[in-house]
């Protein structure tokens, strides 16, 4: 009986490994299109929002036709698949690639602006949490990032067509990262660390003069020289502050200034981030 079972398995096994060899190898109906094929379908994948396949095909033609004009579009296309795809460091590593390989393209304004838009819809997500989470236990990092990006295409192409839009999200940014160090500063401040809410404060006001956050920065300086008993310095930032903002909503006795700083937009509601110039 065990000599028959074990015949039973031998010519099982035979009959697999026929099997095996009997069954056409799958193919890659790909392998044999032309680069203007390749990259038509592979505009059609993202027409449908279908990203990672997109992303496949975009390899597969820069691969089979590195040398032609479509390859090169093809990187292009690929970061901006990834970014699409919510893949930021994919997409971020895709960027600088194409910025290392063709520093002088005609359009390699637009990768930087691109490497802009990563980091900036990172820190969207940064802030995106803000209801859930006091955000100043989180480091803003891509906010700078994506400021410094942004700043880089402006500086090395102030007639680009992304220009304006870059300079519009620099301004936001500047708020955001203005806003933050104001609101750690009231961390600081609502748990009497008097002297760290005087520093995050002045960090705000003398590294981001014109941004609105700029206001309460001093208020805050005023609030905590006065528990300090720093009373000359107190004045000091009085004055600065009555001379600038003489209808401040802070010099009214109601106004706390105290309110947790991710409701910083309650009065006038969330100022919505710019739309992404590319189409």
């Amino acid at each position: 009986m065990q000599k028959k079972l074990l015949v039973v398995v031998a010519m099982s096994a035979l009959f697999g490994l026929s099997g095996c060899g009997l069954l056409p190898e799958k193919t890659d109906e790909t392998a044999k299109w032309s680069a203007e094929k390749l990259y038509a379908e592979a505009r059609e994948e993202m027409a449908g929002a279908h990203y990672e396949a997109a992303i496949k095909l975009f390899q597969r033609l820069e691969a089979s036709y590195p040398f032609g004009t479509y390859a090169t579009q093809a990187q292009m296309e690929i970061a901006y698949a990834q970014y699409k795809a919510q893949d930021q460091a994919e997409a971020l590593a895709s960027v600088e690639r194409f910025i290392k390989l063709h520093p002088n393209h005609p359009q390699v304004d637009y990768m930087y602006y691109l490497r802009g838009l990563i980091n900036f819809n990172d820190q969207i997500g940064f802030l995106s949490v803000i209801y859930s989470q006091d955000p100043t236990e989180r480091d803003p990092r891509a906010t700078r990032e994506a400021f410094a990006a942004f700043k880089a295409l402006a500086d090395k192409f102030p007639n680009s067509k992304y220009a304006p839009d870059a300079i519009a999200r620099m301004n936001y940014l500047i708020n955001a990262m203005a806003s933050y160090e104001v609101h750690v500063a009231n961390y600081y401040y609502r748990r009497g660390a008097y002297l760290a809410a005087v520093n995050r404060a002045q960090n705000a006001v003398s590294d981001y003069a014109e941004a609105p956050a700029r206001e309460e920065a001093l208020f805050i300086m005023i609030r905590s020289y006065d528990k300090l008993g720093m009373l000359p310095l107190r004045d000091d930032a009085q004055r600065v502050f009555t001379l600038n903002y003489p209808n401040s909503r802070f010099l009214n006795p109601n106004a706390s200034g105290d309110a947790p700083w991710w409701k910083f937009w309650s009065k006038s509601g969330p100022k919505p981030a710019p739309k992404d110039a590319l189409k």
